[in-house]
């Protein structure tokens, strides 16, 4: 069986048609398919209307969060709902055509566990967005342990042993995509047009794009904190060589008393790398308290499920992860 993992957050102008397109694709499939929809904490109609389309359509599994997680969160969701031989994971703004999971499908079947969707072109997006994610891809894949296809997002069918990897990865600063590449797998990219977005506005503003950045780097890499001690070690060893200097000038010479613009600037550098410093470490620390209470990814308020299945979730995973 096929799932595939739609994560919602108000989405009520759209949501209809995404439903349509996904059904006349996964129609042409010879095998049984679910649709799973996360309702991500909307306070628009997404819900009575998610709520209206399952109870007309068996094969929709309706998950409702009890408050907005988040995209990242509310995928994860979907995955340890999902009960399908392979997941596919898909926004429902439409940018990612459903029309391309039949490729990835039949690219599914010849034995590729992971089958990822590369943005040859992405229409409606402001050079600024074209621009911020080349740099957030190219930072990501320098810095960190992984390396992150570039021109991807989450748009991608995943291998059941795939998400049985993913679903018990503890991190709560989650990047799907670069987990997805730290698994590793048999992995292969498939291009296609992306799309404006059918209906709604984007839910990936600046702030919430710099914060998947920073999740990204700093849940895959500890270069930062290297590159702080490299840092340091520089400048302890400019601090030495200012120090034999001051000696120097104190000592041998009559001009010691000069020099106040250099302190001046030397103050101002070392309290700044300081500062600098301290916050980087205070990122990490922050991730490892995030981490040490062990709380939920997410809450579930209900999951409206037409036909029960023995799931191939662990017993207890559900009810400890919301």
């Amino acid at each position: 069986m096929l799932s595939v993992v739609v994560p919602c957050f108000n989405e009520e102008e759209g949501i209809q048609e995404c439903y349509r397109r996904l059904i006349a694709v996964l129609d042409a499939l010879p095998e049984p398919f679910e649709l799973v929809f996360v309702n991500d904490g909307s306070w628009d109609s997404t819900y009575p209307q998610l709520l209206a389309i399952q109870h007309s359509d068996p094969r929709v599994v309706l998950v409702e969060l009890s408050r907005n997680f988040g995209h990242q969160k509310a995928v994860s969701a979907g995955l340890d709902v999902a009960l399908g031989d392979c997941v596919v994971i898909i926004d429902a703004d439409l940018q990612d055509p459903p029309e391309v999971i039949l490729k990835m499908y039949e690219i599914w079947k010849q034995g590729v566990e992971v089958i990822y969707g590369v943005r040859e072109t992405r229409a409606g997006e402001s050079t600024f967005k074209l621009w911020t994610a080349k740099i957030f891809y190219h930072l990501i894949n320098r810095l960190a342990d992984v390396d992150v296809p570039l021109d991807t997002g989450d748009f991608r069918l995943i291998d059941r042993r795939v998400v049985n990897v993913m679903v018990q990865m503890p991190e709560r600063h989650r990047l799907l995509r670069a987990m997805c590449s730290w698994v590793g797998f048999r992995q292969v990219g498939i291009k296609y047009e992306r799309a404006q977005r059918f209906a709604g506005s984007t839910k990936y503003p600046l702030k919430k794009m710099v914060n998947l950045a920073m999740d990204g780097i700093l849940s895959f890499s500890t270069l930062p904190l290297r590159l702080l001690t490299i840092v340091g070690g520089a400048t302890a060893a400019l601090s030495l060589l200012g120090t034999f200097y001051a000696l120097y000038v104190r000592l041998f010479t009559h001009r010691w008393v000069q020099g106040w613009a250099t302190l001046f600037i030397a103050i101002l550098f070392l309290s700044g790398l300081q500062i600098v410093s301290v916050g980087i470490i205070g990122e990490y620390v922050g991730r490892i308290y995030t981490e040490a209470k062990q709380r939920p990814l997410y809450v579930v308020r209900e999951v409206v499920r037409s036909t029960p299945r023995v799931t191939s979730i662990e017993p207890g995973r559900l009810r400890k992860e919301g």
